[in-house]
């Protein structure tokens, strides 16, 4: 028996480091997280997806575009399990998307995209930022206070890809250091955002992207930490006239319905094309018009 339990204690030991360190591209076990940790753009990781596009813009304006801005971030050692890291999707989703913007909107855009880390003076440089898998988000108090006069000085944060009410407490409790005089407020579905570009119908559910494996099912919501979570909730915190700061789109996969357009033709009709893009396009208009 004794055997056996230094055996269990060996093996609950690798188990949880594997889980911390994750496996693959899934978590810190990702060979090229070295890169992720030091690169400026998404161009210098390479594609876990398909191929990304590439395009060019008028000589001269270069830097007169649209960049999407990934927020690097620290991941708490010990919150719910299923989250994942700052680097999911990435890169394919900021460059399909990034792309995909260029090609039916009238906005130029970077074809190189940004990563930022919260505390640089280069945060306040770019209108709209997106974070992916705040489930275990853990900010610094430099990050809190950069972050704040960020967002009162007119940024948008767009935080995506969490599931579950564990890691929804874990991202509200971080964004309550940055705002705790504030809360966030779930948007009806009649708010101007979802009706600006593309006019949306029906329940919010019918806006609920799920990571490809799950959609390939045919099923729009995914199972985390033990909970099915089925509702799509899209919530915001905002200033005192009402503007939008911070939109999460909580039990929702975006950036996959950004990043995996080109494995799946099925998956690519029913959300990436239906689902993904349509949400983000609009997220985008209204955020830098408003």
């Amino acid at each position: 028996m004794k055997r056996l339990a230094s055996v269990l204690l060996i093996w609950c030991a690798a188990l949880a480091q594997a889980l911390g360190q994750g496996w693959g591209g899934w978590g810190g076990g990702d060979p090229w997280s070295p890169i992720y940790e030091t690169c400026r753009t998404a161009r210098e990781a390479p594609s876990h997806s398909t191929e990304t596009p590439v395009w060019t813009n008028r000589p001269g304006f270069e830097k007169d575009v649209f960049s999407f801005a990934r927020l690097r971030y620290t991941r708490m050692d010990y919150a719910a399990w299923g989250a994942g890291h700052w680097w999911s999707d990435f890169p394919d989703s900021d460059l399909n998307l990034s792309f995909r913007l260029q090609q039916v909107t009238s906005l130029k855009v970077d074809p190189d995209g940004r990563v930022v880390n919260i505390a640089d003076a280069e945060l306040a440089g770019h209108p709209w930022v997106y974070m992916v898998e705040p489930g275990r988000l853990q900010l610094t108090q430099a990050e809190v206070a950069s972050l704040r006069k960020y967002l009162l000085n007119g940024g948008f944060l767009m935080a995506d890809d969490f599931w579950g009410d564990n890691q929804w407490k874990n991202f509200e409790r971080e964004i309550k250091r940055v705002f705790p005089e504030r809360a966030f407020a779930e948007l009806p579905m009649e708010h101007p955002l979802f009706h600006c570009v593309f006019d949306f119908k029906g329940p919010k559910n019918s806006l609920q992207t799920p990571n490809v494996q799950t959609g390939r099912r045919g099923i729009s919501y995914e199972t985390h930490d033990g909970e099915e979570c089925v509702d799509l909730n899209i919530r915001a915190i905002l200033d005192d006239r009402g503007r939008i700061m911070v939109l999460a789109t909580h039990n929702c996969d975006n950036g996959d319905g950004w990043e995996r357009e080109g494995e799946d033709d099925q998956f690519f009709r029913d959300f990436c094309e239906r689902r993904a893009y349509p949400l983000a396009i609009n997220i985008l208009f209204y955020a830098m018009t408003h």
